[in-house]
């Protein structure tokens, strides 16, 4: 779906955005462009900084970061490493699979790169085999390898220590790992041109896992996000501290790998735009984004009519009345073994004419559906999906949950599962419009 107000071209003179929190946005065609993954949706401002467009669709599940495709499209990085196009109309143009288990994806409009990601780690051991960053082709297909990794003596952390934003510009390749102090620029080879230091720690070491029952790392957040702005500068975004708790922005120039400014913001979450001269402002990303009106919930779809575990068909109009959280899950899926009993709380929690679970199978194997279910033994309804949902709804992993209210509208998505504060969190968000449908029928 695409909303559009009060569109008008950006001035020549006018800014374009760096980063919006911690993510990196892009200038494509007239505007630039950002990932709101907390909405599950992109959003264009113009030179002055005003919202003039948004993006959201249903393969738009939690945009982190936005790259300049070919063609003035828009290559968009999911938070689980896909890879998705739209073009500057909102429309879907083709997607493709993470070469790494998760990627973050950078463009000059022409070279295409993928990087592990910083904002998705996965505990994957890894031994030196695969390169540092991917260079792919317009289809998303990797073609040839960059640089050499880094193997901790833990290789378990191979893909925290060798993660990070990469940026392209001018067919030149830049590199800035998420937990080492230092930003790369890189020859066709692989191999540093320069190597650039932001000063932060005094003694580099691989991460480790910390000592007690917890299974936790320590590491230093350094790096976060890395763009080429309109001056030609290399713009990072990263950590003053080692948690990240206050950012700090540095400017390199790309030639040298100097440092040419620098500039501590003092906040976790910043947004920073830039103009052709490199004059910087620097923003609080909730008053950007309050901009964007709210023009009412969009309707879940598409609907379903799905067989129950009797064979009996079970339509989303069934539901119409209550407050349902859809979820889509699978027997092979581990946190949906996790997230069933919370689940199951919640379903007990609200009366039945007023709060409904409709749990869907995304199973191929029915005995291995029926299993779980007599495993766990839900006192809500179970739903066949026969392994068609993700095809048809688009998302990036399970468990999935949308939440809708009465009219079959989405209230939110919910991606993976977050234990018992996400829970506590949606029975809050459920208590609150049930509240609130009350007070509009009084």
């Amino acid at each position: 779906m695409l909303l559009s107000f009060g569109c008008r071209p950006a001035a020549d003179n006018g800014y374009t955005l760096l980063f919006l929190g911690r993510f990196a946005a892009a200038r494509v065609g007239r505007y630039s462009w950002a990932a709101d993954p907390a909405h599950s949706r992109l959003i264009a401002f113009d030179g002055d900084l005003h919202v003039v467009r948004t993006v959201t669709n249903p393969r738009l599940s939690s945009p982190v970061a936005v790259a300049r495709y070919p063609q003035d499209r828009l290559l968009i990085t999911e938070r689980t490493g896909e890879g998705v196009v739209f073009d500057t109309a909102g429309a879907p143009v083709r997607e493709w699979e993470s070469p790494f288990p998760a990627s973050l994806y950078a463009t000059d409009g022409s070279r295409i790169v993928a990087s592990r990601s910083p904002y998705y780690v996965l505990f994957v051991g890894e031994d030196g085999s695969a390169p540092l960053l991917w260079m792919l082709d317009t289809l998303g297909a990797p073609y040839e390898g960059l640089g050499v990794i880094h193997v901790p003596d833990i290789n378990y952390l191979a893909e925290l220590v060798n993660a990070g934003p990469a940026a392209v510009a001018d067919r030149v390749v830049y590199f800035a790992p998420l937990v080492r102090d230092e930003i790369l620029r890189l020859d066709p080879s692989g191999s540093p041109v320069w190597r650039s230091s932001r000063g932060l720690i005094p003694v580099e070491r691989d991460p480790r896992f910390a000592a007690g029952k917890e299974r936790r790392v320590d590491h230093a957040l350094i790096n976060i996000a890395m763009t080429v702005g309109p001056d030609g500068r290399l713009y990072v975004l990263g950590g003053e501290d080692s948690a990240a708790t206050r950012l700090r922005l540095d400017v390199f120039n790309r030639e040298t790998g100097e440092i040419v400014a620098s500039q501590v913001l003092g906040t976790p979450s910043t947004a920073i735009a830039v103009d052709r001269h490199g004059k910087i402002r620097v923003l609080d990303p909730e008053r950007l984004l309050a901009q964007t009106p709210t023009l009412g919930r969009d309707l879940f779809e598409p609907a379903f009519a799905l067989p129950d575990l009797a064979g009996k068909p079970v339509r989303l109009d069934d539901y119409r009345g209550k407050i349902t959280l859809v979820n889509f899950w699978a027997s092979w899926c581990g946190p949906c073994r996790e997230e069933f009993p919370h689940m199951a709380e919640l379903y007990k929690s609200f009366p039945r004419d007023q709060v409904d679970i409709a749990a869907i199978s995304d199973d191929v194997d029915p005995g291995k559906m029926r299993a779980f279910v007599a495993e766990f033994r839900p006192p809500f309804p179970i739903l066949v999906g026969r392994g068609r949902m993700k095809e048809i709804y688009h998302y990036r992993g399970l468990p999935y949950s949308v939440l809708l209210d009465k009219r079959g509208r989405i209230i939110e998505r919910i991606f993976g599962f977050g234990g018992e504060t996400e829970f506590q969190r949606l029975r809050e968000t459920i208590t609150r419009e049930i509240h609130a449908d009350s007070a509009a029928h009084r």
